[in-house]
């Protein structure tokens, strides 16, 4: 359909605005809105924004520590992806889309993550290589301060409870074009869970802004209140938003193995995922939320190691079967959550596995306990170590992984590791309930 075709078809459907939505260095959605006439414009010259968002911190404060924005002046052009315009069910006065930061003369912005994320794919195919990737988003569920549902896990009596916020979320995502793989009460107090099916990289990390849109506008309407927080509070579950990724040659998925894991590329992609997850870890799970959430025997990945189906492991192998198709098999990033940028968390995943294929990496035994339970000798013999769990670590692992920075780039890991730094100063004398407190309605 052609932009002037869209435009009239979004008119006569009562459409008055577009909104054009990136992710910040914190994993918060930012957007711009335009009057709908508007919309040749945002896709061509885009729309003014503030080049500070690269160095806003979770709290929005604007940290200047990082040299190249290091002053209040500069400006960017936010350019809307037309190809993904769709009007929200839930908000039908306004179409979405997401959207590109160019620097003000329409050249390349170093800070732009869906940028990064779309050079990562286009090196992949270099090499003859796809993906694909989709995300499962955990939420916890509030009416009035209250817990929006009572359980129990798993259980279809809970969801009784938000019945008609559940309906819509079925009807509004499939309205938006987001496929759903299936829905549920999750094990945490109120929490649910949904996923998406798997997609191109680049619309994955699309489809889960549009997702958190989505899921927001139908709370809204049923007096709910969402909380995408990697940990709402200390009294919950963690909310993670586990990253599933399968890597491709032509036809082939390269995670396609046996019940002991994968072999060829594919275990070599595991490898070099596992080989830089501290790093990694510190790009999909970066808040001060996210530390507090990765603690042993919460299925959240605390340690280093990988698995075939452990939900302790941080990267748990997915094997596909013969009942649902052996190409159904994909690697499970646990250590993940709504505080990640998705374009960079995709971008990191896929390079740093990829770069285990092109090296011939070997991954190392999985193991299928948890290993939480081992004593520290225990873990030392087996080359098993905790993932960061301060900022100081999650520095230290950034400093020690010069994979990242090639995938980021210079100017956006300085900015990045700013905003961590803001973050952690204003935390210093503050307790960890207002920490998470904080958090817990940002993302």
């Amino acid at each position: 359909m052609s932009n002037d075709a869209l435009l009239r078809e979004l008119i006569d459907a009562g459409v008055a605005g577009l909104t054009v939505s990136w992710a910040d260095n914190n994993g918060i959605p930012r957007s711009r809105t335009v009057p709908i006439r508007g919309l040749h414009a945002a896709g061509e010259t885009g729309i003014g924004v503030t080049s500070l968002f690269a160095v806003f911190d979770s709290s929005d404060a604007i940290t200047f520590e990082h040299p190249g924005l290091s002053t209040p002046s500069g400006d960017t052009r936010l350019v809307a992806d037309l190809s993904r315009v769709v009007q929200l069910a839930g908000q039908p006065a306004l179409a979405w889309a997401p959207g590109n930061l160019v620097a003000a003369d329409g050249s390349t912005w170093p800070y732009d993550q869906r940028g990064v994320l779309q050079r990562v794919v286009a090196e992949l195919a270099g090499t003859g290589l796809t993906a694909l990737a989709g995300w499962e988003i955990e939420f916890t569920v509030e009416r009035d301060g209250e817990p929006g549902h009572h359980g129990p896990a798993y259980g279809p009596a809970a969801l009784t409870e938000i019945d008609e916020f559940v309906a819509a979320v079925l009807q509004d995502f499939a309205a938006n074009g987001l496929a759903i793989n299936q829905l549920h009460a999750e094990y945490g107090p109120a929490q649910v869970e949904l996923s998406l099916d798997a997609t191109d990289p680049v619309s994955a990390a699309d489809d889960q802004l549009l997702a958190r849109q989505t899921l927001r506008a139908a709370a809204r309407t049923h007096g709910l209140t969402l909380s995408f927080a990697p940990l709402p509070s200390l009294s919950h579950a963690g909310n993670g938003w586990h990253l599933h990724t399968s890597l491709w040659r032509g036809a082939e998925n390269l995670l396609t193995g046996g019940p002991d894991g994968p072999t060829g590329e594919g275990a070599s992609y595991l490898a070099g995922l596992l080989r830089d997850l501290p790093a990694v870890a510190a790009i999909t799970a970066p808040s001060l939320g996210s530390l507090a959430r990765l603690r042993p025997g919460f299925f959240a990945g605390a340690f280093a190691f990988w698995g075939v189906e452990n939900r302790e492991a941080p990267l748990r192998y997915v094997p596909g079967t013969d009942f649902l198709g052996q190409e159904r098999a994909n690697l499970e990033l646990k250590v993940c959550d709504a505080s990640a940028n998705p374009y960079l968390a995709l971008a990191v995943t896929l390079a740093c596995g990829a770069a285990g294929i092109a090296e011939g990496l070997t991954p190392p035994a999985a193991y299928g306990t948890d290993p939480g339970t081992w004593d520290e000798s225990d873990r030392a013999a087996r080359g098993v170590a905790a993932l960061p769990s301060t900022p100081d670590d999650q520095e230290a692992a950034l400093a020690a992984t010069p994979r990242i920075e090639g995938v980021l780039g210079s100017d956006l890991l300085s900015a990045f590791r700013a905003v961590r730094r803001s973050d952690a100063a204003a935390a210093r004398d503050t307790t960890q309930d207002d920490v998470l407190g904080g958090l817990r309605f940002r993302y």
